[in-house]
């Protein structure tokens, strides 16, 4: 394999197949020490430039040349980008990541204070609660499935009370739908599949703003659907947000849980120390969150003209992705970077982004795995993997990370 050294062409890099997503981070390294920019290949077809450096990354997503708004593709990644029909592509896809300044931040004020550490204090005891429950539904002793037996519904529970989602909605949600995220091209045999979840869910977010709109309440979607109706939102800006709180809430959680999970098992003296050690807990969060993030790849950014990104030549409108994971593992940021240090501290990682697309919903996050990792590792004693290593089924979900099952063993459910 090809890795670009600084200032040259290559072939581009395939980011793909089982090994990779089974364990990106020695072509990472590769790269990292190549250079800050590499061409690479996705399974769609799609050459994009990615960012590999924790320096670079960390630019690339304070720079203000590079931007969201997928108008600013050209025809070469629209030709293979797979993105959304039309017209589902118009009224689903204008939510925030896809926005830039002006109308970013104009959108954005809309659901900072949904989402701020105070209202999410707030909201602890209650996901305690969902989080006891679950594991009060699960089997006496192992094994059993992780992925929906908890960190799914985990996940989806919590942000439907951190939205307002009402319950008998929520009981509707299909998993099924966060998987339009992942869309495939017009030839592709899994298209009518993927055309048919992007249906269900648009129907499931009319029903939603109906729903909002019939019952007047104070919580983040009856926020959004009055500002729609003071025409302080559009109403492809009101679904899209809906479209990126009930998708982009939930599935980095619930494969974030799954991560963290792995990288304890495959590291049992740390997984004793945090048993023995609780208080250990939002500082092992943060290390978890960098050893292996859920968010692995972020979405496009382009150049509206011919630039020089790190010394490399990237024309308008190629997308250009930054590789969250690969800076996260930069020993040039981080001492002994494929250490698994719980106690790592400052730890300074770049799991949640950077800039003004800083993830909105970080300081859920962080409780939400707080409280499920505690609950997990108290409740359930001698909780282990189920399966071999090798055996673990990794999404391939192209921009993120995480198991689609979790199959556990544990002594006791107490």
């Amino acid at each position: 394999m090809t890795i670009q050294e600084p200032g040259t062409t290559a072939d581009p890099v395939p980011l793909m197949g089982c090994p990779y997503k089974a364990d990106p981070y020695p072509l990472y390294e590769r790269m990292r020490e190549a250079g800050p920019v590499h061409p690479v290949l996705f399974p769609s077809g799609v050459q994009a430039w990615l960012v590999t450096g924790y320096d670079a990354a960390h630019a690339a997503l304070n720079d203000d040349r590079l931007g969201k708004n997928h108008d600013r593709g050209n025809d070469r990644w629209r030709a293979r980008a797979s993105i959304m029909p039309e017209p589902q592509h118009s009224q689903l896809q204008v939510h925030l990541l896809h926005q830039d300044p002006p109308r970013h931040t104009r959108m954005r004020r809309f659901v900072t204070d949904a989402f701020t550490p105070r209202r999410i204090e707030e909201l602890r005891p209650r996901f305690h609660e969902l989080a006891n429950a679950l594991v009060d539904a699960l089997p006496e002793t192992g094994p059993t499935d992780l992925v929906p037996g908890f960190a799914a519904r985990f996940s989806f529970q919590v942000l439907a009370e951190a939205i307002g989602l009402p319950e008998h909605l929520a009981a509707r949600f299909d998993r099924d739908w966060g998987k339009v995220v992942q869309p495939v091209g017009p030839t592709d045999p899994g298209r009518p599949l993927y055309e048919a979840r992007l249906h269900g869910l648009q129907s499931y977010i009319a029903e939603v703003v109906a729903h909002k709109r019939e019952h007047e309440q104070d919580d983040l979607l009856g926020r959004l659907v009055m500002a729609r109706d003071r025409s302080d939102l559009s109403q492809e800006e009101l679904d899209s947000m809906i479209f990126q709180l009930l998708v982009a809430g939930q599935e980095p959680v619930t494969n974030q849980i799954t991560t963290a999970l792995i990288a304890l098992f495959r590291h049992p003296d740390q997984l004793a120390r945090l048993r023995a050690r609780p208080s250990l807990l939002p500082r092992a969060v943060e290390e978890l969150l960098r050893y292996d993030s859920a968010f692995e790849l972020t979405t496009w950014r382009f150049f509206d003209q011919d630039d020089d990104l790190h010394g490399t030549a990237v024309p308008a409108g190629d997308s250009v992705i930054v590789s969250l994971c690969a800076a996260n593992r930069d020993p040039r940021r981080f001492d002994s970077p494929d250490t698994l240090d719980l106690s790592r501290s400052p730890n300074p990682h770049l799991a949640f982004g950077h800039g003004i697309h800083f993830c909105l919903g970080a300081a859920l996050a962080r409780a939400e795995l707080r409280i499920a990792l505690g609950t997990l590792l108290t409740r359930l004693p001698g909780l282990r993997l189920a399966i071999d290593d090798e055996d673990i089924e990794w999404t391939p979900a192209v921009l993120g990370r995480g198991a689609d099952h979790l199959p556990v063993d544990y002594d006791r459910r107490l």
